[in-house]
């Protein structure tokens, strides 16, 4: 991202200091491993906005606006011993423009149509495994923005290539998103992942009961070993077990080696996104989730996908997911 449009969206105040006016850039981008290597930063916020994964998926498109929504929002932000941004670099987004323009002209209805989607997140994902990789070999922590589900898939990917061993994952999800092998779209990233021996133990948090099919529970959840989950109902409705003594269990689950975290905004209720439900986390507990998880050592990127903001709930998703980043930020960094 250049500064002429940091500096374009940064609205300026006289006593104060935003977000967009201390944050890390790159002059230019030539190497990307090279280029970050040897900045003195720690974490490496980067936008993925499309729509391709979660149209495959047979999904409400909109998910390509999220990063946009955030930028706007998370530079204008205050900038103090409170909330600081020296630590981070805004590298910008991948362009994916001609591929959401495509999805306009396609018919979620037509076989042929879904084919050349699922074949098109196949394209997508390998530039975001290959940027990813470079973020994490470069030893930066990624922070990846907006799109659809369907890019945990490169998250995972590109961690694992650039550590050299497989990762764990925590996803804060409605969604298993553990679909069958049937060409790439946004229910199958860990799937995908686990099947090509990137993703080692995988932990779903909060799982909707009324969404989660047998077929998944069967052949998935509850065969393999190294996945765990619980349900949203048994936390908030039968109120079986506590919020808090939930996230103990899935970050032990996971934390022993690397792992990602997932945010899917589906699990938040009445947030605009692909899947948006009445009923879910609070935006409260879903900032709660994000500092715990956080504070990890072995936390090793942040993903928030799936927000579909409108133009009048743009501002809304973007102080959510601004709130999550900087949640992220303060956590890892104490």
């Amino acid at each position: 991202m250049s500064k002429s449009k940091i500096e374009e969206l940064v609205a300026t105040r006289s006593g104060e200091t935003k977000f967009g006016e201390k944050v890390t850039l790159l002059p230019s981008i030539t190497n990307i491993y090279e280029d970050l290597i040897n900045l003195d930063v720690k974490y490496v916020l980067i936008g993925l906005p499309e729509a391709i994964g979660v149209f495959a998926n047979y999904g409400k498109i909109g998910t390509s606006k999220a990063w946009e929504a955030t930028i706007k929002v998370l530079l204008n932000t205050q900038n103090s011993v409170l909330n600081q941004a020296k630590k981070m670099c805004i590298l910008g987004y991948l362009d994916f423009t001609k591929e959401n323009e495509q999805l306009l002209k396609w018919d979620q209805k037509n076989e042929k149509h879904i084919k050349k989607a699922r074949a098109l997140v196949e394209e997508i994902d390998k530039e975001v495994s290959n940027l990813i990789y470079n973020i994490v070999r470069a030893g930066k922590i990624p922070i990846i923005i907006g799109g659809g589900h369907n890019n945990a898939y490169g998250n995972i990917k590109g961690s694992s290539l650039a550590l050299e061993n497989k990762i764990n994952v925590i996803n804060f999800d409605a969604h298993t998103d553990f679909r069958v092998i049937e060409g790439r779209h946004s229910g199958n990233g860990f799937s995908y992942a686990y099947n090509e021996g990137f993703l080692n133990r995988y932990f779903i948090f909060g799982i909707h009961k009324n969404y989660n099919s047998e077929t998944v529970l069967n052949n998935a959840l509850n065969s393999i070993e190294n996945i765990k989950y619980n349900t949203f109902e048994a936390v908030e409705i039968e109120k079986n077990s506590k919020f808090k003594s939930e996230m103990k269990k899935a970050l032990e689950f996971v934390s022993k080696d690397n792992f990602g975290i997932e945010i899917d905004c589906d699990a938040i209720a009445n947030i605009p996104s692909s899947a948006q439900t009445p009923s879910g986390f609070s935006v409260n507990q879903a900032r709660q989730f994000v500092h715990f998880m956080g504070s990890h050592k072995h936390a090793k990127y942040l993903h928030i996908c799936e927000a579909a903001p409108t133009k009048k709930t743009a501002t809304q998703v973007g102080k959510l997911i601004s709130y999550l980043i900087t949640d992220f930020l303060r956590a890892n960094e104490s």
